[in-house]
């Protein structure tokens, strides 16, 4: 089965969602082994972008097997938006997703991420910046709205929405928790539903889905074109089996026994290694740790290990388990 999107032929309506400090190269590759159909990078500064940083080139490497990858620029000034798609216009990405929906406070100080959704014109500047220099599609990835009692410059999901529609936008990520939220509580999905029947543009989906049943029931209930993964992701790449499988109505495979872990785990280290070398590489993949093997046997002693490991021939003694 094939699912159309954007003018892409995709494998299934099952994206990874940008999170910063987890979706490198690697760990998009890992996700598209297990049928992760589109993957974005991590949130890249459009200032960083315009003065040249080398974190932020960094950032936007992207390699042929991760197939399709989106770019997600974050930023609240439209001609650094402006500057920063048309820079992007060679480059190996299918999209440019912005982010408007960050809660971090060092983000939303600036103006950014989710702070927009307390700006609806000026994010509609930014949305208009980047799709009139992108030449590739343009999506936003939102949250349903900032605080808990929305404020008086605050329009409702569904007429964000429509007013990024109609700046041009070619998609829209709804995430169904405010910023006050974080990641606690519950994911609104009545909101992304408003959204999908606000707008003729597809609709991304996107909070409390943790398999492929949450996946499916949240594309029933809510109407959404595709579903967006994020922390449900995390030391998890094996949901994009679960949920492709379900998705094309085959049995969901069973979840992967302690040695595919391990395994990955080694495989990740490896990838990161020689993307990153060695220092960096141990450094980063103990982001990851916790999260890979969480309810395994032994996982606390595992977790610290690693967390002590200060070479990869240490992060592979501690998996000999």
């Amino acid at each position: 089965m094939s699912f159309s999107f954007l003018g892409l032929s995709l494998d299934s309506p099952f994206f990874l969602a940008p999170l910063a400090g987890y979706t490198d190269a690697s760990y998009r590759y890992l996700c598209r082994e297990q049928g992760c159909a589109l993957s974005f990078t991590e949130m890249v500064s459009a200032k960083g972008l315009y003065y040249g940083s080398d974190k932020t080139e960094e950032l936007l490497q992207i390699s042929d097997r991760e197939g399709p990858v989106g770019i997600q620029l974050f930023g609240s000034e439209p001609e650094m938006l402006r500057f920063a798609a048309d820079s992007l216009k060679d480059r190996p990405n299918v999209l440019i997703d912005i982010n408007m929906g960050c809660p971090v406070p060092k983000v939303v100080k600036n103006g950014e991420g989710s702070a927009l959704i307390r700006t609806p014109d000026l994010a509609a500047e930014v949305a208009q910046a980047a799709v009139r220099s992108a030449g590739k599609p343009v999506s936003v990835k939102t949250r349903r709205a900032f605080s808990n009692e929305p404020g008086p410059t605050e329009i409702g999901p569904a007429a964000f929405a429509e007013k990024m529609e109609k700046s041009g936008v070619s998609a829209i990520t709804v995430h169904g928790r405010t910023r006050e939220q974080y990641y606690s509580g519950k994911a609104s999905w009545e909101a992304i539903k408003a959204v999908k029947q606000a707008v003729s543009i597809p609709v991304i989906g996107n909070g409390d889905v943790f398999s492929a049943e949450d996946a499916l029931r949240m594309m029933e209930e809510t109407g959404c074109d595709a579903v967006m993964i994020a922390r449900g992701a995390l030391g998890n790449p094996w949901i994009f089996r679960e949920l492709k499988a379900a998705w094309e109505g085959r049995p969901v495979p069973p979840r992967p026994e302690t040695e595919e872990i391990l395994d990955t785990i080694r495989r990740h280290l490896e990838l990161l290694i020689e993307a990153k070398g060695e220092h960096r590489a141990v450094n980063e993949l103990r982001a990851h740790i916790g999260w890979y093997v969480k309810g395994l046997p032994g996982a606390v002693s595992i977790r610290r290990a690693i967390n002590e490991a200060h070479s990869a021939e240490d992060v592979f003694n501690c998996l000999k388990i």
